[in-house]
């Protein structure tokens, strides 16, 4: 039943997309024009960032600037540490400050969390082996990502019910 609504809706979407109405395409059946990307109007990060229903014991990224971010509906400028549904402030504010030091709550947080996803600001920057030891000795795997993109897959990954921690840097962050 979803399926067949969301397949009859789909011809909406694209005319609405393309900001064209229905007469308008019935009237020019042959003009050629480009089709928005389907992956674009679907995606999901988008999707999941339009839900804000969420728990309110649920921590959700629902935005983020250059220096900080917005968690259900609050302001946090600097850096973010979030286990499971904590949130904390996190002193590193350059990704050379992302050490074992400024990790070590996974040396004593239980339940440990099954993903570190860890935000490096603007770019994406490989993770030192000091700290990758570090980061599998507490039993943890690792993903790094920008922090945009790491926000996102945390509250996926959250809403989904896992263990998840994030350690974020501001998005204007770019080493």
């Amino acid at each position: 039943m979803a399926g067949r609504r969301a397949a009859e809706s789909l011809p909406k979407l694209i005319r609405t997309l393309r900001k064209e109405s229905p007469s308008t395409t019935l009237l020019k059946p042959n003009r050629s024009q480009a089709l928005p990307s389907l992956r674009r109007a679907f995606s999901l990060y988008d999707q999941i960032n339009l839900i804000d229903n969420v728990p309110e014991d649920q921590l959700r990224f629902q935005g983020y600037t250059d220096t900080g971010f917005t968690v259900n509906g609050v302001n946090h400028e600097g850096s973010l540490l979030c286990v499971g549904n904590l949130l904390t402030s996190w002193s590193p504010t350059k990704f050379s400050e992302i050490t074992p030091d400024s990790l070590s709550i996974f040396q004593i947080v239980r339940p440990i969390p099954e993903l570190l996803i860890l935000g490096c600001g603007r770019n994406i920057i490989p993770v030192s082996p000091e700290l990758q030891q570090f980061i599998r000795s507490t039993g943890m795997k690792l993903e790094t990502l920008d922090s945009r993109n790491a926000a996102s897959t945390y509250n996926i990954l959250n809403e989904e019910g896992r263990i998840v921690a994030a350690a974020l840097l501001p998005y204007g962050i770019l080493s």
